[in-house]
């Protein structure tokens, strides 16, 4: 069930150095490259780095946020390109979300890492900083990192009472929602 994944996802920050089988990274491929995108564009496209050196380096790719991917033993950059579509930021959004959810599927730990608007230090910006890295083309975006591995971490499910109903509105804005309590 969806609600039950959804439960038990959560960011995960601390890996076991195992390496995932090329079988779960090939599911977590399928699975992302099944993301809904605007109008079936695919305007995102998707770095798998498995490699312990450019890990390590994507781990520098900002001063605070980024470090856990360094004993992360996959990693999968995920892009966007603005010339196939104006909401390249959304559709690459949803396909993070995708691989997190896949992950958690696989019961591996994923910790999502914002490159995009992010700064790699006072002189450039993240994204400027992948894209040197992994030799991405000009009009290619970067909008997140997804760390991935097995979970050195447990984290239990968020309790129901705990999530914030009051961001939800019955067909009125500011009209309580009465579920969930």
């Amino acid at each position: 069930m969806f609600l039950e994944l959804a439960q038990k996802r959560r960011s995960i920050r601390k890996y076991q150095n195992n390496p995932v089988p090329s079988e779960k990274i090939d599911a977590i491929v399928e699975a992302v490259l099944r993301a809904p995108t605007s109008r079936g564009r695919n305007s995102w496209e998707f770095v798998i780095v498995t490699d312990r050196d450019l890990l390590d380096k994507l781990s520098r790719s900002r001063p605070q946020g980024a470090a856990h991917l360094k004993n992360a033993v996959l990693g999968i950059v995920v892009l966007g390109n603005p010339q196939i579509s104006d909401v390249w930021i959304e559709d690459a959004s949803i396909a993070s979300i995708y691989i997190h959810l896949a992950a958690t599927a696989l019961d591996l730990g994923s910790c999502w890492i914002q490159i995009r608007e992010r700064q790699h230090d006072d002189t450039q910006p993240a994204e400027a900083y992948i894209a040197e890295i992994l030799n991405l083309s000009p009009h290619i975006k970067v909008e997140s990192i997804i760390a991935i591995g097995y979970p050195a971490e447990s984290k239990p499910a968020h309790p129901k009472e705990h999530l914030p109903y009051d961001k939800v509105s019955l067909n009125n804005y500011g009209t309580p929602y009465p579920g969930g309590h």
